[in-house]
């Protein structure tokens, strides 16, 4: 890539203050005879370069190894004045000592790869004119001296003593420790230390492990969240992490160094943030008046000279070489040298004549039949032929002009994976190309599949090949003669030409063109016959065809063409070629003047006086500067004169724009201009006069080639004349430049025919112009400066870099440790309405982590400090690992391709969106509630807003059988239905092979509860009222149990057991629920209490304080004295424990009028009596799932078949098979059912229906859950078991909360869940604004099920506590005769159980008793009619309060974010989201390999960034079932966090962005 040369001088340091000009000014500095080069800085040992640019590293002799280029940055990427900038900024930084925390790494996740040895010297770090990065070292090196003697001062940052000071060293990952850093940690663990935390009461601390797979279901309490209990006031102010984890863990130490460093300012003012209205329409920002605007007059075109009108210029190139083929047939044209730099063999002007008419004859005659011929003239051909081959490719290429076929140059594809052959096939199916014409030798190495053809190439037409060596050519019969007709605007041929954005496209040249062009170059460079001249470039395009192939042919030129591959064994080839045939023109890159450089040592004898010209093709980059005077500086001794170097500029639509003629000895050498580079970032031109440190010194490239006339003009919009201080388009009117686009008319348009205009936008004649690509300017004297290509520009905010200059500054930074062949690739990626800047280098295979990390850290300072810029990311790969242009550059499009598609695999990583990302709407800030409840509701009433409420039907009238009036109790309803109909099968359990292991009839499950009651009330020792915890895998025996207990007048706690292959995780909350519920005593099985008493429970809890445990397996045949009956309805009937998604184990008290009511609501809602059959697979120690499994069939009477989800682990098809072999109608499950029968079961639909599973019976599926319904699993399963008979209206959701358990259930009698489409933008306001489906930002969802009877419910604001209006966001508060009677807490906090259960609206139906879901949704009246007749009111649940994440002022779900993360890449498998102190955290499951980790590192900050306008503060990569999620199939992220900062996640990556 290209590099830029920074000038010194004597100014002090001092920021930059733009000098006023009313006129084009320039600072010009006269060269003087000999220049005087600055001293260059002596090479550190192990740095000195190697004659071999493609030395690799290898072991070697210990005497050899100060002759070896270290590889990362050899001599050419120097320059004193460039270090000292990149020093002088660096320094700027030394007072804020940024603490940096190191991402955290699993060792075993990357493993280097070994550089291969085949590696070309790097020809580019972006692409191949990369060539002498000589400057940027000089801003840089001082910085380091002063600031940053060694990583400690850097990256680490003193403790200052307090507690929530900044962290200190986190530069080492897993398992590493180094001396210099542990004084550093001894200290912050003193400090750390005496951060006390108090909290009286904590219950035990559960998050000591993680679940070691995402089947072990467990709910996991954190050790201070049970909801009701008291907790002690004192807590430490910033570090305590709100679970009670301790501080000193080293996630949280580095989550405290990325606060302290995003403390500071950003670079932008607060007037350049975008603004956030109502809608949340971004704005664009105020320019700031202090930018620099140009200020000169109109740019007036400027003309080449004349073209001479000679009288023997052949009228077409085809009559040249007839010319010199008949007149001067063995004057030497090509000369092509061997592996070894020497000369192989010489096509003489009479052989190339010759072949090529051969070829010409063979094309049109021999290919195909007469009344048939394959080609025709005006068919284009592709020509495939390999660097090492120019004599072949000049037969071929003339042989086509002869043949009148237009020849299309491409490169040899290597492998059908090659970067960009995608793109040639693009090229050539445009061109309509059928043929390639290629050599015997090149063939022979193409790849072949097994049947020996050609491989088809991604993307590539199907083409014919044809080899053209002279043996399979045949002799043209006497009578033929090629038509060569004087040239005219026909295609004479394309050249290639790739895009910025990596599409390449074939610019089409005429014969005339070609003609010009020859004779323009001709006549610029004065070339004469007999003249030889020695080409190191690419003889396919660009100069070297221009030069080397078709005007040296015009001028009957002797061409010495040196390959690549000799340039990489033997670099001074070129120079040798020079020496030996007293050539007198060569045509070089910088980077050939640079290799030249490096092994000018072997060579002492070298005289390149016969040189009276240098071009130098790449001249027109800025950096080329300091190439020449280097490469001057050195072979002025060997008779090289200062006035042959001659810098051009071209581009592939423009051809030569400008070329420097070769001046006469002794004359001036020509000025340059030392330019600010704030002044260019701003497009303006302006004179470096303070900070020499931002100054850029560029050379001209001469004047414009001769006959063709040049303006300047904006580079955005319409083509308008620049000023004369301003920075533009160069365009050319010329008839020696490419003519269209071949085959894209549209593209061709806005580049080959555009008429520029005036600053009134007035055309300033009718002569199109051609856009040429390249930025510049022109100075005093019509002489020609160009500062980059507008391919390389990225505009950031407004101002222009350039890609070419940020890779010179990030060379400057020391890359000798880091940096892989100094390759390194700029781009930038559109992300949140601005381009952002990304930084790619291959990593050396032999750097550490520490390196590797200070340089990119140091990368990010020195940029920022020079180019006043942030970067959005730097990723280093390992060597080799780049896509590679065909002569071995840096693929830069290809590369932007594999990091937005996250195949880059960057084995380190630093994002620093915090940086960069400026234009962020503001913070919302929360306005105080200004109006009184009564003005809200008036509002509403004028709005003609209806208050936002829904009902079920009248519980109480609906039902009129006795039974219900005459048991108001479930333990009487069992005993009269044991008596009624004692053989009624209540329950069946399945095992995994669908048998039926156990049943209970009526009569069965009341005779095991008596037995149970009995053992209770001998061996228990427990009195009325007494808690018992029942601890079953799910099954009949805890159903049994259950009834026991209210038989005996004892309160159940169902809890559930403790995972075997996981005690450490699961047991620690079993504990703690048996602790906080006070139970007198446990209901359990033999197997069961074998495992609460084991060495391995004793390792996790106290064995030795359980209470009473009571095996209820074999239990003797005894009855109770007596059965309880409950006083009143309003005593308790059972305690109903659960752990919330955001880790709080909440115990809720239900009452028997409770249970009464919630069973009979669910019989009228979905119909059940005891002729019933359903299915029950979800657990049943909690919530609905408890009502369904234990209590419903013994209030209805109907049959429930039990299916324990554990079972599908084993068995996937079972629940489905069984609902297909039962003929099921109603069905109950959990999403995490749904989605394991989803995921294993999606591709087996035929499988299963062949075995005859058929869904059709299926009338209600419905997903039991506390949260927002999961609409894209619901659409999932139902489409995916369609082809079973599944119905698409079957599938629907329940919803329940803590303090009300059922209060929506899809029953068999309402409306179709609707489904509505709402901003997320809104939303985030606590708003709600519905759209149309498919509108951007738009969040699909779905009712949660019709209201239950009995249950009313009403929208609330939750801190006014006034009711809302239909459709609009607020808490969901529900008033129902099966409400919880309250939190069961130890303390009894009367306070929290009045504001969530017993809670009263402000105003309005002020009352009536509410209790508080936590959790927010919106009604909405629809279209819809229910079963009475009236307009259906939609609830929908948009999600839980505790769980929403406050962000600048907004309020996130973490669904939302964890949906688009799930989105970004196919190896994500889950995701979940927490925020810690403001940071938003990401935690991602990686389901493919470990390489990828860091890819998805970028794609998570980009898509939350996009799609949230939230940035990432860290990314966690974790395996595959780390995320802990509870019997409901919810996540518990708070369970994540804690284990997140207590470290025991045990991360594949920590990225911890910037």
């Amino acid at each position: 890539m290209i590099n830029r040369d920074y000038d010194i001088s004597n100014l002090p340091l001092s920021p930059f203050l733009h000098m006023p000009t009313t006129c084009f000014a320039i600072a010009w500095r006269r060269e003087p005879k000999h220049p005087v080069l600055l001293k260059q800085t002596k090479l550190t040992p192990g740095l000195s370069s190697d004659p071999r640019p493609n030395a690799v590293p290898i072991a070697a002799p210990r005497q050899h190894r100060a002759h070896r280029s270290g590889g990362a940055r050899d001599d050419r990427y120097r320059s004193d004045i460039h270090t000292e900038a990149v020093q002088a900024a660096l320094a700027r930084h030394k007072e804020e000592k940024m603490a940096l925390p190191m991402p955290t790494k699993r060792r075993s996740a990357f493993v280097q790869s070994q550089a291969e040895n085949c590696t070309p010297p790097d020809t580019s770090s972006a692409s191949e004119d990369e060539g002498s990065l000589r400057r940027r070292q000089a801003a840089i090196s001082a910085m380091l001296a002063q600031n940053l003697q060694s990583p400690d001062c850097w990256i680490n940052r003193s403790i200052q003593g307090s507690s929530t000071s900044s962290s200190a060293s986190s530069t080492l990952s897993h398992g590493d420790s180094k001396t210099h850093s542990q004084g550093q940690t001894s200290v912050l663990a003193d400090v750390l230390a005496h951060t006390r935390i108090e909290s009286s009461n904590v219950p035990p601390d559960v998050t000591s492990s993680v679940p070691q797979e995402r089947n072990s279901r467990v709910d996991l309490a954190p050790n201070s969240a049970v909801r009701g209990m008291s907790r002690g006031q004192g807590r430490s102010s910033m570090m305590d992490t709100a679970g009670g984890v301790p501080v000193h863990s080293r996630v949280s130490t580095k989550i405290q160094q990325l606060l302290n460093t995003l403390k500071r300012p950003k670079r932008p003012p607060l007037s350049e943030f975008f603004v956030d209205d109502t809608e949340e329409i971004v704005e664009v920002p105020q320019p700031d008046p202090n930018t620099p605007k140009p200020e000169g007059r109109q740019i007036i075109p400027v003309k080449g000279e004349p073209l001479g009108v000679v009288s023997n210029w052949p009228p077409a190139l085809q009559a040249a070489l007839a010319r010199w083929g008949a007149t001067q047939a063995k004057s030497p044209a090509l000369t092509t040298l061997d592996i070894t730099g020497k000369p192989l063999y010489t096509l003489t002007y009479g052989k190339l004549w010759s072949r090529s008419l051969k070829l010409a004859y063979t094309l049109l005659n021999k290919l195909g039949t007469k009344s048939e011929p394959v080609l025709k003239p005006g068919d284009r051909v592709a020509l495939v032929y390999p660097n090492s081959d120019p004599g072949m490719f000049w037969v071929a290429f003339y042989g086509c002009l002869l043949a009148e076929v237009i020849p299309v140059p491409i490169e040899v594809p290597l492998s059908p994976k090659d970067a960009g052959s995608q793109q040639i096939g693009f090229l050539l199916g445009s061109c309509c190309v059928a043929l390639a014409l290629t050599s015997e030798v090149c063939l022979k190495g193409l790849p072949k599949t097994p049947n020996g053809e050609i491989v088809q190439y991604k993307g590539w037409p199907r083409l014919k090949w044809v080899v053209t060596d002279t043996k399979y050519l045949t002799k043209p019969s006497k009578d033929w003669q090629p038509h060569i007709p004087t040239a005219n605007t026909d295609t004479a041929y394309i050249e290639y030409k790739a895009s910025k954005e990596g599409t390449v496209m074939g610019v089409a040249v005429s014969k005339i063109s070609m003609l010009t062009h020859c004779q323009a170059l001709t006549q610029a460079c004065n070339y004469c016959e007999g003249e030889t001249l020695v080409n190191v470039l690419d003889f396919k395009k660009d100069s070297g065809l221009w030069h080397g192939v078709l005007a040296s042919v015009m001028s009957r030129i002797h061409t010495i063409c040196v390959p690549y591959s000799v340039m990489k064994a033997c670099p001074l080839s070129w120079v040798q070629r020079v020496h030996a045939h007293k050539a007198r023109v060569a045509l070089v890159k910088c980077r050939d003047l640079h290799w030249a450089m490096m092994a000018r040592r072997d060579q002492k004898d070298t005289n390149l006086s016969s040189l009276r010209m240098l071009i130098v093709a790449d001249g027109a980059n800025p950096w080329s500067v300091s190439s020449c005077d280097a490469f001057l500086n050195v072979f002025q001794s060997h008779g090289l004169k200062p006035e042959v170097i001659c810098p051009c500029a071209s581009s592939p639509e423009g051809m030569t724009v400008a070329i420097r003629r070769p001046g006469a000895q002794g004359a001036p050498l020509p000025a340059r201009a030392i330019l600010s580079m704030a002044g260019l970032s701003h497009g303006v031109i302006r004179v470096n006069t303070e900070d020499k440190n931002s100054a850029l010194t560029v050379q001209d490239v001469g004047h414009v080639i001769p006959g063709d006339l040049m303006c300047i003009v904006k580079p955005e919009g319409p083509a308008m004349l620049c000023k004369t201080d301003e920075i533009g388009e160069i365009m050319l009117n010329s008839r020696a430049g490419g003519t269209m686009y071949y085959g894209l008319p549209g593209v061709t348009k806005n580049t080959f025919e555009v008429i520029p205009v005036n600053s009134g936008g007035t055309p300033i004649g009718d002569v199109p112009f051609t856009r040429t690509g390249l930025l510049g300017f022109v100075g005093p004297g019509s002489l020609v400066f160009v500062v980059g290509k507008i391919e390389g520009v990225l505009s950031v905010s407004g101002r222009r870099h350039n890609a070419d200059d940020l890779v010179a500054t990030a060379l400057a930074v020391e890359p000798v440790k880091t940096v892989y062949r100094g390759r390194i690739a700029v781009f930038s990626v559109t992300v949140f309405y601005d381009e952002r800047i990304v930084i790619v280098a291959e990593q050396r295979p032999d750097a550490s982590e520490e390196d590797s990390f200070q340089w990119m850290s140091r990368v990010l300072q020195a940029i920022d400090g020079i180019h006043q810029v942030g970067l959005y990311c730097l990723a280093l790969v390992p060597a080799n690992r780049l896509p590679k242009t065909p002569l071995g550059g840096i693929h830069v499009s290809e590369t932007k391709q594999h990091f937005l598609e996250g195949s880059l695999h960057p084995c380190n990583i630093l994002m620093c969106p915090h940086t960069c990302v400026t234009n962020l709407p503001k913070p919302r800030q929360k306005q105080p509630v200004g109006v009184g409840p009564a003005s809200i509701m008036v509002g509403n009433l004028v709005a003609g807003k209806r208050i936002a409420q829904a009902s079920g039907r009248d519980l109480g009238l609906l039902d009129d059988q006795e039974q219900s009036r005459k048991h108001q109790f479930l333990s009487e309803a069992l005993q009269w239905r044991a008596q009624t109909d004692p053989d009624h099968v209540l329950y069946m359990l399945l095992n995994a092979k669908g048998v039926a292991v156990s049943t209970a009839t009526c009569s069965q499950l009341h005779k095991r509860a008596e037995k149970i009651t009995a053992a209770l009330l001998e061996r228990g020792g427990v009195n009325t009222g007494d808690n018992v915890a029942l601890l079953y895998p799910p099954g009949i025996d805890l159903i049994a149990s259950f009834y026991g207990c209210l038989y005996a007048g004892c309160i159940p706690v169902t809890v559930r057991p403790p995972h075997p292959q996981n005690l450490a995780a699961t047991l620690p909350t079993v504990r703690m629920i048996i602790d906080v519920s006070k139970a007198a005593c446990i209901l359990t099985t033999q197997m069961l209490m074998k495992t609460l008493r084991s060495k391995e429970a004793a390792a996790s809890v106290n064995v030795k304080t359980w209470p009473n445990i009571i095996d209820t397996d074999d239990l003797p045949r005894k009855r109770p004295p007596h059965i309880y009956k409950p006083p009143t309805p309003e005593m308790l009937a059972y305690l109903d424990f659960s752990v919330s998604t955001t880790g709080m184990l909440t115990g809720v008290k239900i009452s028997h009028s409770a249970v009464s009511a919630i069973c009979r609501s669910i019989k009228l809602q979905c119909e059940l009596y005891s002729s019933r059959q359903i299915a029950i697979c979800m657990d049943p120690y909690c919530g609905l799932g408890f009502v369904l499994w234990c209590l419903s069939s013994v209030h209805s009477g109907h049959q429930s078949i039990l299916i324990p989800p554990m079972e599908l682990e084993t068995s996937l098809p079972l629940w489905l098979s069984t609902l297909s072999h039962y003929k099921i109608r109603d069905t109950f499950c959990s999403y995490s059912v749904m989605e394991v029968c989803t995921k294993g079961l999606g591709t087996q639909t035929e499988a299963l229906k062949a075995r005859g599973v058929n869904l059709s019976c299926v009338r209600s599926c419905v997903v039991i859950a506390e949260e927002r319904p999961r609409l894209a699993l619901t659409q999932s399963f139902s489409k995916l078991f369609k082809d079973l008979g599944l119905s698409p209206r079957a599938v629907s959701t329940a919803f329940g909360a803590r303090v009300n358990l059922a209060i929506c259930l899809q029953g068999t009698a309402g409306p179709d869940p609707s489904t509505v489409y709402v901003d997320m933008k809104s939303l985030r306001h606590d708003r709600v604004r519905l759209v149309e489906r498919g509108a951007p930002q738009s969040l699909p969802l779905m009712e949660s099920g019709t209201m239950l009877p009995g249950v009313r419910v009403i929208i609330v604001n939750p801190e006014a506590k006034g009711p809302l209006g239909d459709s609009h966001l607020g808490e969901i508060w529900v008033n129902s005769p099966h409400n919880a009677s309250g939190y069961y807490t130890i303390y009894g906090e009367e306070s929290l159980q009045a504001d969530h259960f017993n809670t009263r609206l402000s105003f309005g139906e002020t009352g009536t008793l509410w209790a508080r879901t936590g959790y927010l949704g919106f009604v909405r009246r629809t279209e819809l009619l229910d079963a009475s007749g009236d307009r259906h009111d939609a609830l929908f649940v948009v999600g839980s309060l505790d769980e929403t994440l406050e962000l600048r002022g907004l309020r996130y779900h973490p669904i939302d974010i964890e949906t688009s993360v799930s989105r970004a890449h196919r190896s994500i498998a889950e995701s979940a989201v927490f925020t810690w102190t403001n940071l938003l955290v990401v935690v991602v499951e990686l389901s493919g390999s470990e390489q990828e980790a860091l890819d998805l590192v970028p794609l998570v900050t980009n898509v939350v960034l996009k799609e949230h306008h939230l940035i990432v503060g860290v990314v966690v990569i974790v395996d595959s079932g780390v995320i802990p999620i509870n019997s409901r199939g919810e996540k518990q992220r708070m369970h994540l966090r804690d284990s997140f900062l207590a470290d025991q996640l045990d991360p594949i990556y920590v990225a911890y962005n910037m």
